[in-house]
């Protein structure tokens, strides 16, 4: 299994950011996907999460309205549109996948076990 985010990066309040999850080695269209991010000093968060065909969304209360989680199974990849970003929202962001035993997180009724090296998202002034 192998996760590769991309799309972070430094951006002033109020912008955007659209991270990418491109997933490898195992049936992506088959297996729920979610993203996660994490500051020092804090425990890592859920911030989406999606299911295979994209019927159910969940979102962290602090990004509703403000986050898209998506996913294109016909190109293995997942994403997470951010807008009207707040300095709060910095964090390294993660992409993971359902499944696996790496430091299985569990959230809104998903164990997460596959996770990518993330990317970082800054929001500043």
């Amino acid at each position: 299994v192998q996760l590769v985010e991309s799309g972070g990066g430094l951006v002033q309040p109020g912008g955007s950011l659209r991270l990418s999850c491109a997933a490898s080695g195992f049936i992506f269209s088959a297996t729920g996907m979610g993203w996660f991010r994490h500051t020092p000093g804090k425990e890592r968060e859920g911030v989406a999460r999606i299911t295979p065909n994209s019927t159910i969304i969940y979102y962290d209360d602090s990004v509703k309205g403000r986050f898209t989680i998506s996913r294109d199974n016909t190109k293995n990849t997942m994403y997470l549109q951010m807008d009207n970003l707040k300095p709060e929202d910095t964090a390294t962001y993660y992409c993971a996948a359902v499944g696996g035993s790496s430091g299985s997180t569990y959230w809104r009724g998903q164990t997460f076990g596959y996770w990518g090296q993330g990317t970082q998202v800054t929001v500043s002034s």
